[in-house]
């Protein structure tokens, strides 16, 4: 053979692995990312594609994420799990809450689902079957938060000494059953604990908001605690308005609220959680399997305190309140 063959020839066995490996790594991974709505909070769905671009992800070149956006009504969700599921994406990510993680496991027992934020126990939720090792294609970040609800109401009774009546807000539905019974029970016992006496009061959607306040003047309310809820999440601004508006010292779920004019939330950071949630999608699209990656659980709390509402609201906050805070807004 001419030895200009042989060199040529050489070379290009010589290229194939390599070859190889570049179509490897322009692999394009498929992410189907189900939200309850968008619009919610927006600097978490950054965070977790920022936790994707620290990665080495790069939205348009290795990584597709193809959003389905419910748009505030959860009923959608099924439907729009399924569309996911149709175009066979690699993974789905359960954006907010219980309810979303559940749309999704109902469309695919199969294809692997990352729950960024699932409120409560997943165990008793039905979305997995152990925290340690969740077997089947479910698993994710939890909240923990029924176990803060008392935390809340704590905080805010130290933050104003002499509370005896507290509103509880919630929405019927909003978390599904089996969680949602868990929110009432440690609402109540943590109510019990700190001596005061709850009012829960319900409301369907935005609509109800002015009468559920009008309510809570009415029964004499003291302050305000509000449950997890995406649609909550959503109108922050205007739950923050009719607080300010009512007189009402109240204590949210996470910061947005605060950043809005509320006066203090407490709950985990919601950014980091969908951060996390980026390195789970990593490990299985490297080969992990859901069941074999543990549920985790929220390791960063913060505590933020608006003084400018409290000052509106004629309250000096405690310092022994204010030393714990993580972030006081002036």
């Amino acid at each position: 053979m001419d030895r200009r063959y042989t060199v040529l020839a050489l070379l290009a066995l010589g290229a194939a692995p390599f070859a190889a490996e570049a179509q490897q790594a322009t692999k394009v991974a498929r992410i189907g990312y189900l939200s309850t709505s968008l619009a919610v909070s927006p600097q978490t769905h950054e965070a977790f594609r920022q936790g994707l671009r620290d990665l080495g992800y790069v939205e348009g070149r290795n990584v597709v994420i193809e959003y389905r956006d419910a748009e505030g009504k959860v009923e959608r969700l099924p439907a729009l799990a399924a569309e996911l599921v149709a175009l066979k994406v690699d993974v789905i990510v359960a954006a907010e809450g219980t309810v979303t993680a559940l749309a999704a496991k109902q469309a695919t027992r199969t294809l692997p689902i990352v729950f960024a934020s699932a409120a409560g126990d997943p165990v008793t939720s039905g979305l997995v079957t152990n925290l340690a090792r969740p077997d089947g294609n479910v698993t994710g970040l939890c909240t923990l938060t029924a176990e803060l609800v008392g935390k809340r109401l704590e905080l805010l009774t130290q933050a104003i000494p002499g509370v005896s009546r507290v509103a509880v807000l919630r929405l019927p539905g909003a978390l599904g059953e089996r969680t949602e019974k868990d929110y009432l029970k440690a609402t109540d016992v943590a109510g019990r604990a700190l001596g005061v006496r709850l009012q829960f009061v319900e409301v369907r959607g935005p609509a109800d908001f002015d009468m559920a306040f009008s309510d809570m003047t009415r029964a004499s309310a003291d302050a305000l605690t509000v449950l997890p809820a995406n649609m909550f999440r959503r109108e922050h601004r205007r739950l923050v308005d009719l607080a300010a508006k009512n007189r009402l010292p109240a204590v949210y779920t996470s910061r947005e609220f605060v950043d809005a004019g509320g006066l203090m939330a407490y709950g985990p950071n919601h950014a980091d959680l969908f951060r996390r949630a980026a390195t789970y999608v990593d490990k299985i699209l490297k080969g992990a399997k859901p069941g074999d990656l543990p549920v985790e659980q929220p390791t960063k709390f913060e505590l933020v305190i608006n003084l400018k509402t409290a000052k509106a609201l004629g309250l000096t906050i405690p310092p022994s309140v204010l030393a714990r805070a993580d972030e006081v807004i002036q």
